[in-house]
């Protein structure tokens, strides 16, 4: 029997959200990534493929002092839906990328609802 690694693990659990989470041009998708050191999200048009807004705590520019604590992962929701507002988007769908929906996960989603983001 195969041991398999927390990111195996999260990655299948990411493909099967994947199934019904789409991102469109009304309603883009909200992707995180985290890791130990960053976090990371971008506002994702599936059908067309590309990215409409993105934001990291390891842009200069981003102000983020930490983006492996829970404050810097709030300021990071604040920012990309800053950008996504910038770009004509208010509503989208939220994948959480196969994390848990707690910790910085969650505080990024809140931050980026308080700041005008629907989902």
């Amino acid at each position: 029997m195969a041991k398999h690694s927390k990111d195996d693990v999260r990655v299948r659990i990411h493909s099967r959200i994947r199934i019904k989470v789409r991102g469109t041009e009304e309603r883009p998708r909200l992707a995180v990534f985290r890791s130990l050191k960053h976090i990371y999200a971008q506002v994702i048009d599936d059908k067309k493929g590309h990215t409409m807004a993105a934001a990291s705590s390891g842009e200069k520019d981003a102000g983020a002092s930490n983006g492996g604590s829970v404050a810097g992962a709030k300021h990071i929701g604040k920012v990309i839906a800053e950008r996504a507002k910038a770009k004509g988007v208010t509503k989208v769908v939220f994948d959480r990328g196969g994390y848990h929906y707690h910790g910085r996960v969650k505080a990024l989603a809140e931050a980026a609802r308080e700041a005008g983001l629907e989902f």
